[in-house]
């Protein structure tokens, strides 16, 4: 284990837990039905687990693919590619995935701005696009001959014309800057209790909320391409409802499992790298105990750094920022 500041609050793996948690996982050789897959791990390459999944089972569909990059993945690096061939990557697993969606199925798909310029021709052949979300990634570098690349990618995509979009569970609570009243002098589209202003907002395409996981977040593990809880958790509650399956094929460390088990939904998740695998497992127990998304409370999602504001407002309840 790596020695680490003592408020470093990094999701580490003892060599006992490894030994333990990847009892737990599964591979897959041959078919197999949803029950013996639902909320569970599977420990394998995506290619060689997807052909056995069963067809039409999974309700959301969420992916976080390797970016056309070259990157460390714990010791095993995915290098980048010609544009074509990372093509013909993505299409080889895409058009797996695409029987295993039910025929109301949404799906979305992660990229950096250039990783978006493969990934869409190939989700056009095997899905409807319905948008591209763009959401601030606050942290990275600064480049001395280049803007500074700040932001990621999310394609919103369907596998037919009848969709759950649940709106209402994914409006933003925002301050009130021009707080309006109407003729009998009550608030316009704004809530005036506590000591500040905020109106519930429509989602848009363009998220600025987001917080990546950093070493004081309990969520945060040494995975380097983690995606938020509050991220993903958006994307599930928006196109998923309770008791729904989300299958997520690259992941990772576990954030999309761990969040469908705290918002009510069942999971499927496919990594090949054993320790995130036993990662995710960790997580997975510890959301028993704290089901808490960090920016999501009583059933809001805030913006970001609003934690006084939440306190001021009304009390907290089990789900909050910290």
């Amino acid at each position: 284990m790596k020695v680490r500041a003592p408020r470093n609050r990094t999701l580490e793996l003892a060599d006992r837990e490894r030994d333990s948690l990847s009892r737990r996982l599964i591979s897959l050789t041959q078919a197999v039905s949803p029950p013996d897959i639902l909320n569970q791990t599977i420990c394998q390459d995506v290619l060689t687990a997807l052909p056995h999944l069963p067809p039409g089972s999974v309700d959301l569909l969420i992916v976080d693919p390797p970016y056309n990059l070259t990157k460390d993945f714990n010791g095993s690096q995915f290098k980048q590619r010609d544009r074509t061939v990372y093509a013909a990557w993505l299409d080889r697993w895409m058009s797996q995935l695409r029987p295993v969606l039910k025929p109301n199925a949404s799906a979305y798909f992660c990229a950096d701005w250039a990783t978006s310029t493969a990934l869409y021709p190939i989700l056009e052949q095997h899905f409807t696009v319905r948008n591209r979300i763009t959401w601030e990634r606050e942290k990275g570098r600064g480049a001395q001959t280049n803007w500074k690349n700040a932001s990621e990618d999310i394609w919103f995509c369907t596998v037919s014309d009848r969709y759950t979009f649940n709106v209402d569970a994914v409006k933003l609570k925002r301050r009130v800057l021009a707080p309006y009243r109407n003729s009998a002098g009550q608030p316009k589209d704004w809530d005036d209790t506590g000591a500040k202003q905020y109106r519930l907002t429509h989602p848009s395409n363009l998220w600025t909320d987001i917080t990546i996981p950093f070493w004081s977040m309990p969520e945060n593990t040494d995975h380097p391409t983690q995606k938020p809880e509050k991220l993903i958790a958006k994307l599930m509650l928006a196109s998923s409802n309770a008791g729904d399956v989300v299958l997520d094929p690259f992941l990772g460390s576990g954030t999309t499992s761990v969040v469908a088990k705290k918002l009510g939904r069942q999971y499927i998740g496919i990594e090949q790298d054993l320790d995130y695998c036993c990662l995710a497992q960790k997580r997975l127990d510890l959301a028993d105990s704290d089901p808490s998304i960090q920016g999501y409370s009583d059933g809001v999602f805030w913006e970001r750094n609003t934690l006084s504001a939440q306190r001021s407002c009304r009390p907290q309840s089990g789900i909050a920022e910290r």
